[in-house]
């Protein structure tokens, strides 16, 4: 268990904070292009890390993502008129460019010179990979742009998508590291999902509810193997890379994508479910994409023009009585996506870590604890760069591998936990 102050500590992410300041230590996926798509477009609401924001593309097509209101009497710029390469406030004309700057103020003499004088806080926002990225941090200290692998692969073997997920950002980050309850909750569709079924580790995840968890720290985060018996004496591992602050990474199941998470705050209370697939090698198949569209694998459905699932708390997630009673899905709830978001919202919107009772498959989520707490403390005492900020932290992959039981996994999967481009990756 956590004590309280380190709960709150890992939990909020506002500005000042120290795990706010860790996260705005990297870029972070922000919007979706379809939110953007045309220049001059409406303009969109974006709260992260407790900020509220607003985004926008301008004339020329340039990327904005700026403070929501107006220097001026606080008006949300989300009203404004998006024209002429800047953001308008209707109330009384004031305009801003993607900078935050503001370049027009109508309603005063223009021989003052006092829009020059006017600038929101503005953040910068970059298109790559199928995703809008923003770097919320001291400029003089912004990364290199993300280089996760499914953010450089063609486009067409890549596929992102994003959903709310009403609780903190960490329980729902413990989730996506969380090996041992794919045996228990997913147990009933993991053979019939068609982002999944097929692969002989499946069978591996059904027969062997007992996993056992080796965790070893990485460079940018750990590596964390859980182990489950194989044919002919053999273990099958699944391990899945966490980097830091909230990306994870799952193992692959046969010939099917490689997917995962980032877990990103919207407020305390709140958080964007980040989810991508992507093949290193070929071009995603239009069967596979028409499945992730319809909340297959990782996904979830939507309601129509949000980005909320349609299962959600206000109507207990659509749950299935009978399904459940019929081994039809374990939770009777149907998708991968919304069993875990409905079990980790059921927690209430901040977990009380002070009551839990932590046991050996739980080793991941104790040592991910303790690499954010001590990430967050050399951070603001020392001024150290975090875990995760470096693309070498970055170029990584999950991996399922069976091996001989005297072989460790962190030897027998070692080039297999590294991005190399082009190279298949490793998959039972």
């Amino acid at each position: 268990m956590l004590r309280k102050e380190q709960n709150d500590l890992l939990t909020q992410t506002g500005p000042e904070t120290p795990m706010g300041k860790l996260f705005r230590s990297s870029w972070i996926p922000a919007l979706l292009p379809e939110e953007l798509p045309d220049n001059d477009c409406p303009p969109v609401r974006v709260k992260l890390l407790s900020e509220r924001l607003v985004a926008f593309r301008d004339t020329d097509g340039r990327l904005g993502l700026v403070d929501e209101f107006c220097a001026h009497r606080g008006i949300s710029l989300w009203f404004g008129r998006n024209e002429d390469c800047g953001l308008r406030c209707p109330y009384h004309g004031w305009k801003f460019d993607v900078t935050g700057q503001c370049v027009d103020m109508p309603s005063e003499p223009e021989s003052s010179g006092f829009a020059k004088k006017v600038k929101l806080q503005s953040y910068p926002l970059v298109e790559r990979g199928g995703v809008l990225w923003t770097y919320m941090g001291p400029p003089e200290k912004q990364p290199p742009l993300p280089e996760w692998e499914f953010a450089t692969v063609p486009a067409a073997q890549t596929y992102s998508s994003k959903r709310v997920q009403e609780c903190n950002w960490l329980q729902a980050m413990e989730g996506g590291i969380d090996s041992s309850h794919v045996s228990f909750l997913h147990r009933g569709d993991i053979n019939s999902d068609p982002l999944f079924k097929g692969a002989r580790g499946n069978q591996y995840n059904l027969n062997d509810s007992r996993p056992v968890f080796e965790v070893v720290e990485s460079a940018g985060g750990l590596y964390i193997g859980a182990r489950r018996n194989a044919e002919n004496g053999n273990y099958y591992w699944r391990i899945t890379q966490y980097v830091l602050p909230s990306f994870t990474m799952i193992a692959p199941r046969g010939g099917h994508p490689v997917h995962g998470h980032f877990w990103i705050p919207i407020d305390d209370e709140n958080c964007w479910t980040w989810s991508f697939d992507y093949h290193p090698t070929r071009a995603l198949t239009d069967d596979e994409v028409a499945a992730m569209r319809a909340g297959k694998g990782i996904h979830v459905k939507l309601i129509p023009g949000t980005y909320r699932p349609i299962a959600n708390k206000d109507n207990d997630y659509l749950m299935d009585r009978a399904a459940q009673k019929a081994g039809k899905t374990y939770s009777g709830i149907e998708g991968f996506g919304m069993q875990d978001a409905s079990l980790q919202e059921s927690m209430g919107p901040i977990v009380a870590r002070t009551k839990e009772t932590l046991v050996s498959t739980d080793s991941g989520i104790i040592m991910a604890r303790q690499r954010l707490l001590r990430a967050a403390k050399a951070l603001v005492e020392e001024g150290t760069t975090p875990p995760g900020v470096e693309i070498a932290h970055q170029r990584v992959r999950s991996a399922a591998i069976v091996l001989p039981p005297d072989q460790p996994y962190k030897d027998g999967a070692r080039e297999a936990l590294i991005a190399h481009p082009g190279v298949a990756p490793a998959s039972v």
